[in-house]
């Protein structure tokens, strides 16, 4: 067991643990209480070895019919100041995923529950073409996928992000998607022809590419050679395609650095970025179980990092220092990330969206469903 954390306390293994054998194929290993709740749950085997009972955690999707779509924001670190989230949690399972926390504000938990107890918009493209035809509108690049993944696996069966994108295609909007899925291949046709027009960018994010690492780090996400298969189909077909290593884990993932953007360049990348680990609210601990079970021999080693460029913290939600971090360690990895970027030719032009070829849809008097 890992000591010497300078105070950093290791996660707890009480009642909120689920056993191995129910969340096979999930990231987290605690489905602990939401934060904003009055009661907390944990299992408690009362000694007649119940829980052993218990069967494997199944995706259940619930369709919550929204009221808007598109979310505003006015942080000063990102490049977009709007984005859609057509899903609610992810059943990719990133361990380190910063979305996290805001299933607490569902009354559930930002551990397994994010991964397993998901939320549909199945009126996403409607509401789209409603506030898009609003008088005074003006456009600029919608982002996808900044929260949740646009394309996780039930995409494949509601097919909103297809929906979104017609919506977007016919009035002439440009959009960003980032995402961890080779299934956006399948919507080509569609982003083939937003970018003939200067309305689309593509990135994928790729963190590892040990595929082991990759399977225990990002469950359900699809394997980083697909992704890179997702890079070069669809840059093939004029899509102006981008890597993000999102993110990079201190004494984990950072030695991969040079070898990923290689990778990612070779199969047609033109762009390249990436975002420190971050470790806000409740995926500090998530992060903590995870790395304790899967490289017990990397915690201290990581965590010290990791706080080293955190002011002495899991996290720092500074503005212009939460995405990168400070310190000597941070230094060195912006800069070996910028020679790599450098020597491959990514990042020589940024590729800026159109917002010239918008028309507004002439929907707007619709009146959408309440139920």
């Amino acid at each position: 067991m890992p000591h010497g954390l300078s105070g950093a306390a290791l996660p707890s293994s009480d009642g909120r643990a689920v056993a191995e054998e129910r969340r096979r194929g999930r990231g987290a290993g605690l489905n602990g209480s939401g934060r904003f709740e009055r009661l907390s749950r944990e299992c408690f085997d009362d000694g007649w070895d119940s829980l052993e009972d218990l069967p494997p955690l199944k995706t259940e999707v619930q369709e919550e019919r929204a009221r808007t779509i598109i979310t505003r924001n006015e942080s000063p670190d990102i490049s977009f100041d709007r984005s859609i989230n057509p899903y609610r949690g992810c059943e990719h399972g990133c361990i380190y995923c910063f979305a996290r926390p805001s299933h607490a504000y569902m009354g559930l938990s930002p551990g397994l529950d994010f991964e397993t107890r998901l939320f549909a918009k199945p009126n996403a493209a409607a509401l789209l073409e409603r506030e898009l035809s609003r008088p005074g509108y003006v456009p600029r690049v919608i982002a996808i996928g900044t929260n949740t993944d646009p394309y996780q696996p039930l995409e494949r069966g509601y097919k909103l992000m297809r929906d979104i994108l017609e919506v977007l295609e016919n009035c002439g909007h440009p959009v960003a998607i980032v995402t961890k899925s080779a299934l956006v291949t399948r919507d080509i046709d569609i982003l083939a022809r937003l970018a003939e027009r200067s309305l689309v960018k593509v990135a994928l994010s790729v963190t590892t590419l040990d595929r082991k690492l990759c399977r225990a780090m990002e469950p359900r996400a699809s394997a980083s050679y697909k992704r890179l298969g997702a890079i070069k189909a669809l840059s093939e077909a004029g899509i102006p395609t981008s890597v993000m290593m999102a993110p990079i884990i201190p004494a984990l993932t950072d030695s991969e650095i040079e070898a990923l953007l290689e990778a990612a360049a070779e199969h047609g990348a033109t762009e390249a970025a990436y975002i420190l680990l971050r470790l806000p609210l409740e995926v500090s601990e998530l992060f903590r179980d995870w790395l304790l079970r899967e490289r017990p021999d990397r915690y201290r080693h990581v965590m010290n990092l990791i706080r080293s460029m955190r002011g002495g913290k899991d996290y720092d939600a500074k503005w212009g220092e939460r995405m990168r971090g400070r310190g000597p360690y941070a230094d060195q990895i912006a800069k070996r990330f910028s020679l790599a970027a450098k020597r491959l030719n990514l990042n020589l032009r940024r590729k800026k969206l159109a917002t010239e070829h918008f028309v507004q849809p002439q929907k707007g008097g619709v009146q959408l469903s309440l139920f």
